[in-house]
């Protein structure tokens, strides 16, 4: 059987193991059930996630025009510390901010291919960590706007990094750290404007992947270049499908591609 549709990041359920689907405009995929199933993947065409036309996709799933108008693509997505829907200042639609910006975010530290501050909506607790491929999190302050969110992240980031090495998160290649203790060494430089939510009590959340094989040397596939794959799918870890021949291929970093995926 063959689907097709325009990706998005998978949808994900927190489970043991973590379960995955592709998720189309009328039809659904547990990409779990394809573990140690040969699949073929075929680039059809672009399909931007704003306008739905078929142009060149630029970043996020946008073309180039769509990404510097569409309020979905606003600087304070990449950098909270950007936001000022608190304020009532518009960056591009204020109606769209106000609703994503003022409403809880947590500041987390997540271990992947190394223990890293972030920040997500509380909402998006754990999707986050999962599409990052961490293995182990925690919940650093709970703030009620993303702006405070940004700023805390933006102080931490002088003592702990804020980049995922997705080589080293793909290859496993990943030590177990005490995040409870990370966390009181960061509180001290936590900003004067959000000390108060720091979260006292929580423990750290384990991930587990569906990964049945790591690769010791991950090639990212073009699927734009290569136009069609096949591979023997071994393992799913954070936004990647991993292949028995070491191809992984990022799903969320083809987002706006349509693709025919079918079972060979």
């Amino acid at each position: 059987m063959t689907y097709q549709g325009v990706l998005r990041k998978m949808e994900t359920e927190f489970s043991n193991p973590i379960q995955y689907y592709l998720v189309f405009e009328n039809d659904f995929i547990n990409m779990n059930q394809l573990l140690n199933k040969r699949i073929k993947m075929e680039f059809v065409k672009f399909q931007c996630l704003n306008c739905g036309l078929d142009k060149p996709i630029y970043r996020q799933g946008f073309d180039k025009q769509c990404f510097y108008e569409t309020a979905r693509a606003g600087d304070w997505i990449m950098r909270p510390e950007l936001s000022t829907a608190h304020l009532g200042i518009e960056d591009r639609d204020l109606d769209y901010e106000k609703k994503a910006q003022l409403q809880p975010h947590i500041v987390y530290l997540a271990n992947s291919s190394n223990v890293k501050v972030g920040v997500t909506r509380k909402s998006q607790v754990p999707t986050r960590w999962i599409d990052q491929g961490a293995h182990e999190a925690i919940e650093i302050v709970e703030v009620p706007n993303r702006y405070l969110a940004g700023i805390t992240e933006v102080a931490l980031k002088d003592y702990v990094a804020d980049k995922t090495n997705w080589r080293k998160m793909l290859k496993n290649e990943i030590e177990d750290e005490n995040l409870v203790e990370w966390r009181e060494r960061l509180r001290s430089y936590i900003p004067d404007e959000a000390k108060d939510y720091f979260i006292e009590s929580n423990s750290e959340t384990n991930l587990e992947f569906p990964v049945h094989k790591y690769p010791e040397k991950p090639k990212s596939l073009n699927i734009q270049k290569a136009h069609t794959y096949e591979g023997t799918l071994v393992g799913i870890k954070g936004q990647y499908l991993i292949f028995e021949d070491e191809t992984v291929f990022n799903v969320r970093a083809n987002e706006g591609l349509v693709l025919g995926i079918s079972v060979i």
